[in-house]
């Protein structure tokens, strides 16, 4: 598609000499899709030319056309709406682009400038709970611009920081040594990330009854949620399992372990992988240190109570804790230490956290705090931060238990998409296992679609039973148009139809064929932009149009009822390269493709 545009330019830049005597460079020559109102593939706005070449712009629009038509085999058509000039491309270059983009192997490397050495850091789950319907919006943003920035040609490392310390693991810690009576995920039959989860709502539920019982005997709130027992006591553990104590130590690896059994299982389910592990527990370490050197470098301070501090108000972001009072660290101190480690793994030029816009400020300290420490890396940080998933009740709370648990969404999309499918009597031929694996495979795909085709930074709303349709607008849809699609090559093959014949034959098209190729020959330019702006949602929204461009063509284009071998033929080649496409669009969003249905 490049190509076939710079041959454009070039005619439109032949087009102005002649026309007008003036050369125009081809920076200036920008061309956009033609309206879908209006006939033609490619419109030049003239309104920015009537200076230079002082006429009116629909003047402009109609000379430069009758020119190209005359003279530039690549335009057969053009109109002019006011300043508005939609050139028509001729069918041979149709072909010809549809008979390089067959000649290139199916999802190779899309040339762009940018990072080469990349780093996606994503899911960073808690282990005091099980992953919910937020952290799968994470986990397939994450999965799905790593593999987008793979497309690119760059180097990249899918990176999972665990958060397995801190006063949220030793809530769970405390409730489970206080109630937990030596459960274990398998005497309770329940996965060990679900039980840890258990133990944490149990915390919040006793802790909220004691600072009731304080706020009751008069105490002041604030000071009722500090000084309520439980608090206290999970306090003294975290300070505890800082300073190595045995049996804190062994109580926390025990729960952890459970913990991640439980993710490991949700990971393979939802098909998504890591290249390298990290530990708040083992980088927590290193950020002391970090905050160390710069106290030292005078660009940190202590308070009187030995809390340390930095100072952001020139950056527009106030002071900062780094250390507490009590010398045990917070989340930016781990996540300076992380930061360090990536680097030394992997020397990044761009390292990418995909983590919720309600940590928009954090990470903007966390940058500020390593630009002040003068590390080379402190520029190469990216914030990839999406918004918010709500439920139609309101927001999900981990502590309250009221959320959308990741492994029962999951159970509930593969079951709706087996419902689905058995309504549509798509199930011939297949055994038990392949429909299981066909279920889970749209179930997945409708999930992981309706959570991508959101642009990122737009918070969304979760809508249970929209997520769940198999028609339309939807992840299920282009699942079925692969099908067709694999369905019509099967048949082909049968009937021994050369996808590799010549198309020398082939001088005119039908209107959904042009489409098609058109839409097809913009896979690069989609992956380039998704690339840029990190947005799964440009390649889901490009899928679509794909999908829907081909059902068009199959609706009102005969393939094998075409007495034409030439022109069967070819469109059998243009159904498989689109199927090609569809298959590798959606290998960027991490949904699979069925062959049959």
């Amino acid at each position: 598609m490049q190509q076939l545009e710079q041959t454009l330019k070039s005619a439109l830049g032949a087009a102005v000499q002649s026309v007008f005597g003036t050369e125009v460079p081809a920076a200036q020559l920008t061309l956009q899709p033609t309206r879908k109102e209006f006939a033609g593939q490619f419109t030049l706005v003239t309104f920015p030319f009537t200076k230079t070449l002082g006429k009116g712009p629909e003047q402009i629009g109609q000379a430069i056309g009758e020119w190209l038509v005359a003279n530039a085999p690549i335009v057969s058509g053009y109109n002019v709406v006011k300043g508005f000039l939609n050139l028509e491309i001729a069918d041979a270059e149709w072909v010809k682009l549809f008979t390089d983009l067959r000649q290139q192997p199916a999802g190779a490397p899309v040339t762009t400038e940018g990072p080469r050495n990349v780093v996606v850091e994503y899911s960073s789950p808690n282990t005091n709970k099980p992953l919910h319907l937020g952290h799968l919006r994470n986990n397939f943003l994450g999965y799905s611009v790593a593999e987008i920035l793979k497309a690119t040609g760059a180097t990249v490392t899918k990176a999972n920081l665990v958060n397995d310390r801190g006063i949220h693991i030793c809530k769970s810690m405390l409730a489970y040594q206080q109630y937990g009576q030596g459960e274990t995920p398998q005497s309770a039959g329940i996965k060990g990330d679900h039980l840890a989860g258990k133990y944490y709502v149990l915390f919040e539920k006793h802790y909220r009854e004691q600072v009731r019982q304080l706020e009751a005997e008069g105490v002041a709130p604030d000071v009722a949620k500090r000084q309520a027992p439980m608090m206290l006591e999970a306090q003294d553990m975290l300070r505890a399992w800082e300073a190595g104590d045995e049996a804190v130590v062994s109580l926390w690896k025990q729960m952890n372990g459970w913990v991640y059994e439980g993710f490991d299982a949700t990971y393979t389910n939802i098909g998504v992988d890591f290249d390298k592990y990290y530990y708040e527990s083992g980088t927590y370490l290193l950020g002391k240190e970090r905050v160390e050197e710069g106290l030292q470098k005078g660009v940190f301070f202590k308070k009187e109570d030995g809390s340390v501090w930095v100072d952001l108000k020139e950056e527009g972001l106030d002071e900062k804790l780094l250390l507490r009072a009590d010398g045990t660290s917070v989340y930016i101190t781990q996540d300076l230490g992380t930061a360090e480690l990536k680097y030394q793994d992997f020397g990044y030029d761009l390292s990418v956290y995909v983590i919720a816009d309600e940590q928009n400020y954090h990470m903007q300290v966390l940058r500020a705090v390593l630009q002040k420490l003068g590390k080379p890396y402190a520029d190469a940080i990216y914030h990839l931060s999406y918004g918010m998933v709500d439920l139609p009740s309101g927001k999900m709370k981990s502590r309250e238990g009221t959320v959308v648990d990741a492994d029962e969404l999951v159970r509930e999309v593969v079951e709706a998409a087996k419902a689905a499918t058995l309504e549509k009597g798509k199930t011939e031929g297949l055994s038990d296992d392949e429909l299981a694996q066909l279920y889970h495979m749209l179930g997945l795909g409708a999930l992981k679609y309706y959570l991508l085709k959101v642009d990122p930074k737009k918070r969304m709303l979760f809508n249970p039973e929209e997520s769940v349709q198999l028609e339309g607008h939807t992840g299920p849809f282009i699942q079925y148009s692969h099908a067709r699609i694999s369905s019509i090559l099967r048949k082909a093959a049968e009937k021994n139809i050369d996808l590799n014949s010549s198309l020398d034959g082939i001088t005119e098209l039908q209107a959904t064929e042009r489409e098609l190729i058109q839409e097809l020959g913009r896979y690069t330019s989609i992956v380039a932009e998704a690339a840029r702006t990190q947005s799964p949602a440009v390649v889901a929204q490009y899928a679509y149009d794909i999908a829907k461009a081909y059902n068009r063509l199959f609706a009102e284009v005969p393939i094998f009822s075409e007495t034409d071998e030439t022109k069967r033929a070819f469109r059998v080649a243009l159904s498989a390269q689109t199927g090609r496409t569809i298959k590798a669009s959606l290998g960027l969003l991490g949904i699979q493709v069925p062959e049959r249905m």
